[in-house]
């Protein structure tokens, strides 16, 4: 049976862990912390459960979950043939993650990163095997989301890829390539794009935020509007989103707003807090 190694347990990672599980892989979902582990758990057999009353799930909730393996000990990702990292969208915990994957996988092992705005060629460099890093951006939720956005770092080689992709579409996922390591790939360039001038229309008095997310809505059929995106996403993580766009960009085009960094320092974080652009 393959194993696939998770590391991190919110969100992305818990919805990444289901999929993998439902697809039959062995997962083994690591998270230092023991409380993050079982909030994940949760969050999944939630998930599940929702699924099978829709009648959505080809097995039991209960078969799915006996796949899945939680740890606090990353030693225990050692038999994974991929492990994908889902931990906070910052370069130097990310770093961190895969130093210490690094050196518990099988040398064949692919590293994989569920990063939608960082370099892949800078995490993989902290590897002794930077052509087995690739770059698998999910989006949230995992589960009902059909894309996979993959990422070529500079040394990441076709067979890397090849496995990324046998691996994201197994879990259900169509798949687009991004050839060159820019910030931000494809998907987070466009709708950061797109989120900072909403914000700024916001923070202008230009419209409301309900008004901006149905112009998007119905004018352009998105399913959901820019800062809707924003609450579920996190707004600190569109903000170091944005940060790491603009460090590479000239131009506003990429700055995030005042409204945004304020938003940011109050701890006004969207969903995970209760309020955002809406109250949940």
């Amino acid at each position: 049976m393959d194993v696939i190694g998770v590391v991190g347990a919110g969100l992305m990672g818990a919805g990444i862990t289901q999929v993998s599980a439902q697809a039959g892989y062995q997962v083994h979902l690591y998270d230092r912390d023991a409380d993050a582990l079982g909030r994940g758990l949760q969050e999944i057999a939630t998930s599940l459960d929702k699924l099978a009353a829709k009648d959505a799930l080809t097995e039991s909730s209960e078969a799915i979950l006996e796949r899945i393996t939680p740890t606090t000990s990353v030693a225990d990702l050692a038999g994974a043939s991929i492990a994908v990292e889902a931990v906070f969208e910052r370069l130097e915990v990310k770093q961190e993650v895969f130093r210490a994957l690094d050196a518990v996988l099988a040398p064949d092992a692919v590293l994989a990163t569920n990063t939608s705005a960082l370099p892949i060629t800078q995490l993989a460099k902290v590897t002794r095997r930077p052509e087995r890093v690739v770059g698998t951006h999910f989006f949230s939720p995992v589960p009902l989301m059909q894309l996979c956005e993959l990422v070529r770092g500079q040394h990441t080689t076709d067979e890397t890829l090849a496995t990324a992709r046998g691996f994201a579409e197994r879990v259900g996922k169509t798949c687009v390539v991004v050839n060159r390591d820019i910030a931000g790939f494809v998907t987070t360039r466009l709708i950061t794009a797109l989120i900072v001038e909403a914000a700024r229309l916001v923070e202008s008095g230009v419209a409301t935020a309900e008004d901006v997310d149905t112009a998007c809505r119905l004018g352009f059929g998105h399913a959901m509007g820019p800062l809707e995106t924003i609450d579920l996403v996190g707004i600190d993580v569109m903000v170091s989103a944005a940060d790491n766009i603009a460090a590479e960009t000239a131009g506003e085009t990429f700055a995030a707003p005042p409204l945004l960094r304020k938003m940011v320092a109050d701890g006004v974080l969207g969903r995970k807090t209760g309020q955002g652009f809406y109250s949940y």
